[in-house]
C-alpha cells in the first residue's frame, strides 16, 4: 500500500494504536487448519505483515516469516521482536510482495495468514503463488475489518459512514483512501475469487466467514463481532490518525489544520464525543472510557 511506504508515514504511531486482534480469532483459524489428520505445523507465513502484530500470534508453529513490502513496516516489525522477552529464533521477517515469495521453496508451507492486507493483492497472481508454497492440507486464512462502530451507540453510524465514506472532499476521508483496494474492503472481500477459478483443483474447503453482527444483514450467515474493544476518547483520536486516508487527505489540504474546531480528524472526533454526551447527557473527557469494535470478514481454503 504506497501511502505506508512514504517517508512522512508514522510507523511506530500506527504500531501503537491499531486494534489488536482477538486469541479467539486465531484459535478458530487453527481449528480449521486442523480439520486435516495430515496437518502439519511446521512453518507459517504472514503475507502483508505490517508491524508484525499478527506474526507474532502463529506460536503454534515452529518457524515463521513475516512478510510485507514495505521496509518501513519490516523495520518496526523487527524492532518489536527484539523487545520480546524471549528470542527463539522462531521468527524472521523478508521485504518482499504478496505474490512473488522466491524465497520460499514448493510444497513448503503449512499455514498462510494476511490481516487487513488482503485487499490489497493482486488475486490472479496471488492464488497461483499460494498454490505452489502450501503443502498438502497446508491452510489459508486472509482477513480485514472494516469501520468502527460503537457497541453502545449505533445511532452515530451514520456519522462514521459520511466520514470514512463520503464524497466531500474537505469533510470526508472518503475521496483519499487508494483504490480499488479500499472498495474491496468495504465489500468484505467478497469480489476475491475462489482459488479454484484461477487455479482449478488447487484448492479445497473454500469458506466466506463473516464476524459482523448485524452491522451488515445483507451478508450470508452473520456471526457475532468478536473485534472489541475498550478504549479511551484520546486513544480514539490517536487510532483516527493512523488512517492512511487522513494522512493523503493532509497532503492534499495542508491547510484544514486551520479551522477553528481543529483539523478533519478532530472534527470529527469532536462530533462524535458530543453524539454521545448527547445520548449520556453527561461531558465526556479524554480519558473516559468507550466500547468500540469491527466488523471482521474472512476468506479461509485449503490446499487440496
Amino acid at each position: 500500500m504506497a501511502t505506508f511506504a512514504k517517508s512522512t508515514f508514522d510507523s511506530a504511531i500506527y504500531a501503537t494504536f491499531r486494534p489488536t486482534y482477538p486469541k479467539s480469532l486465531f484459535d478458530f483459524i487453527f481449528r480449521y487448519h486442523e480439520r486435516n489428520k495430515g496437518a502439519r505445523w511446521d512453518r507459517a507465513v504472514d503475507l502483508g505483515c505490517g508491524t508484525g502484530q499478527a506474526t507474532l500470534e502463529l506460536t503454534s508453529f515452529k518457524h515463521v516469516t513475516g512478510v510485507d513490502p514495505s521496509p518501513k513496516m519490516i523495520e518496526v516489525a523487527q524492532g518489536a521482536l527484539k523487545k520480546q522477552p524471549v528470542s527463539t529464533g522462531q521468527y524472521e521477517y523478508v521485504q518482499a510482495s504478496a505474490e512473488s515469495l522466491p524465497f520460499l521453496e514448493d510444497d513448503s508451507v503449512d499455514l498462510v495468514i494476511a490481516a487487513q492486507a488482503g485487499h490489497w493483492f493482486d488475486w490472479n497472481k496471488m492464488w497461483p503463488e499460494l498454490a505452489r508454497v502450501l503443502r498438502k492440507n497446508g491452510s489459508a486464512a486472509f482477513w480485514i475489518y472494516s469501520e468502527f462502530r460503537f457497541t453502545r451507540y449505533p445511532s452515530l453510524t451514520k456519522l462514521i459512514n459520511a466520514y470514512a465514506q463520503g464524497t466531500d472532499p474537505l469533510n470526508s476521508v472518503g475521496p483519499y483512501w487508494q483504490q480499488p483496494g479500499r472498495s474491496i474492503l468495504d465489500n468484505h472481500l467478497v469480489e476475491v475469487p475462489d482459488g479454484n477459478e484461477v487455479v482449478p483443483g488447487a484448492f479445497t474447503d473454500f469458506e466466506r466467514i463473516f464476524f459482523t453482527g448485524d452491522h451488515f444483514p445483507s451478508l450470508p450467515s452473520p456471526r457475532s463481532v468478536i473485534m472489541r474493544k475498550k478504549t479511551t476518547w484520546d486513544d480514539l483520536l490517536s487510532y483516527l490518525n493512523t488512517w492512511s486516508s487522513l494522512h493523503t487527505f493532509r497532503q492534499h489540504n495542508p491547510t484544514d489544520g486551520e479551522n477553528p474546531r481543529g483539523d478533519l480528524a478532530v472534527r470529527f472526533w469532536k462530533d462524535l464525543k458530543e453524539g454521545v454526551e448527547r445520548e449520556e447527557g453527561r461531558v465526556l473527557e479524554g480519558h473516559d472510557e468507550v466500547d468500540i469494535e469491527w466488523p471482521l470478514a474472512m476468506l479461509m481454503i485449503k490446499r487440496a
